[in-house]
């Protein structure tokens, strides 16, 4: 009996997650009033699908632990689904509800791989919760943050620098800065949001070739910091959420030109600098050549994603432990292998659902600094998703980020929540000051 229910149920999940996905465009039909009746049957399929997954685990495994877990996630994300509409009556409900689908799926996954770091994630993800809420309060009241420029240039720098020369090697990369002995977190993840700030603050106004100058010239310093600390991933992500900031502020395309001739260039120096990035490039290029070594982990990705088939093999059923780093670098195979490719099509049509609706919202607010900010917020997010699924479908050389909400990753975690909160602060002051609805 419990075969048939667990064999079952992948069809079940997959189904949730294909209607849930197909309401996640609601955004893009015309009137307000239909949409709210589909951000309440968005949350019925959310929560049967959590139910499903969890089911499904704990019934896999034999162990009741999951059911304890899965209470406490479902009034995380009940919570969060209840109280942020009754605090901000205009949240973008969309944006709300994409957010908590993505963290239920991955507690569940993480949970599948590392219960002990499940419970690590839903904590992170609490306090992240806890801090976001505040974002659009204040954003309501400061007036001062345009002020700020040359600030958040200088205050994301020095934090890089102080990584580059105090932090911890994690991979051969110095990334990590611990404090208190056992607090461990990644600056360049919270300089992201700092860094949109100043390219908001630098060309929100003023829009020369002079000031773009400058602003590159900053921006520059941002990434080559990041290069010496070989957190190659992250200085891409800076470089393209540069220069499509510039091209979203001036609308002049040969900026945009110049960028992908520089990065072009970058991306060339980077594999004659560094063993690692050509290491990459050998695995990208011919993965099957060098199985067993510069390939391993990208072949063993490959295999997860086409031993998963449709419907996938079912939660605990897989391999994924096989995969080096498969709770950060590689959890999109794991969705494949065990969940299927149609919930893996899914997740990353969710994934642009969220960007859409944030290119959306960049267009109706009039202020152009906030503005730019949620570009600027919109192109690193769906650029770092671009970056972990094409890693692990060896469509690009891998980079080594993880996938927003998804991998294990308190920094990554409260980022991205802290961004998305951005988002909606400054959608509900565009409301309230009379902006487009």
């Amino acid at each position: 009996m419990k075969e048939y229910i667990t064999e079952l149920s992948k069809y079940g999940i997959t189904a949730c997650m294909v209607i849930y996905t197909i309401s996640s465009f609601a955004f893009l039909l015309p009137g307000k009033g239909k949409r709210q009746g589909i951000y309440v049957f968005q949350c019925v399929f959310m929560f049967l699908t959590q139910l499903m997954c969890f089911l499904n685990l704990t019934m896999a495994s034999g162990d009741f632990e999951y059911i304890f877990l899965y209470v406490f996630v479902q009034i995380f994300l009940l919570a969060a689904v209840a109280m942020v509409p009754m605090i901000y009556e205009t949240v973008n409900r969309l944006l709300l509800n994409n957010m908590c689908m993505l963290l239920g799926i991955g507690f569940c996954i993480i949970s599948r791989l590392s219960f002990k770091k499940s419970v690590k994630q839903y904590i992170i993800a609490l306090v992240s919760l806890t801090i976001s809420l505040v974002i659009p309060y204040l954003l309501s009241r400061i007036r001062f943050l345009k002020k700020l420029t040359w600030v958040y240039g200088a205050v994301g720098f020095g934090l890089l620098s102080i990584v580059l020369l105090l932090g911890e090697m994690t991979h051969g990369s110095k990334i990590t800065f611990t404090l208190f002995e056992n607090i461990t977190f990644q600056p360049s993840e919270f300089v992201k949001i700092i860094f949109i700030f100043f390219l908001a603050g630098a060309l929100w106004e003023k829009r020369s070739f002079g000031r773009v100058a400058l602003t590159a010239l900053i921006a520059g310093a941002h990434v080559i910091v990041l290069v010496l600390s070989k957190d190659l991933g992250s200085a891409l992500i800076f470089f393209v959420g540069y220069v499509f900031v510039v091209f979203a502020a001036t609308g002049n395309i040969v900026y945009l030109l110049l960028g992908a001739a520089g990065g072009s260039g970058a991306a060339y120096t980077a594999y004659k600098l560094f063993s690692h990035v050509q290491t990459r490039v050998l695995a990208w290029q011919d993965p099957w050549s060098h199985l067993t070594n510069e390939s391993w982990s990208v072949t063993q990705s490959l295999f997860a994603m086409g031993s998963g088939s449709w419907f996938g093999m079912g939660l605990l059923k897989g391999n994924p432990n096989s995969i080096p780093y498969v709770d950060q670098d590689f959890i999109f195979s794991c969705i494949c292998e065990e969940l299927g490719v149609i919930f893996g099509i899914c997740l990353i049509l969710i994934t642009l659902s969220c960007f859409l609706n944030m290119c959306k919202i960049a267009v109706e607010v009039k202020d152009r600094f906030y503005q730019l900010i949620v570009y600027g917020i919109g192109i690193m997010y769906i650029f770092q998703i671009f970056l972990t699924v094409g890693g692990g479908m060896n469509l690009i050389p891998l980079t080594g980020v993880t996938l927003p909400f998804i991998s294990y990753g308190g920094s990554s975690c409260m980022t991205t929540m802290i961004m998305f909160f951005l988002i909606q602060g400054i959608y509900i002051r565009m409301q309230q000051e009379g902006g487009k609805k």
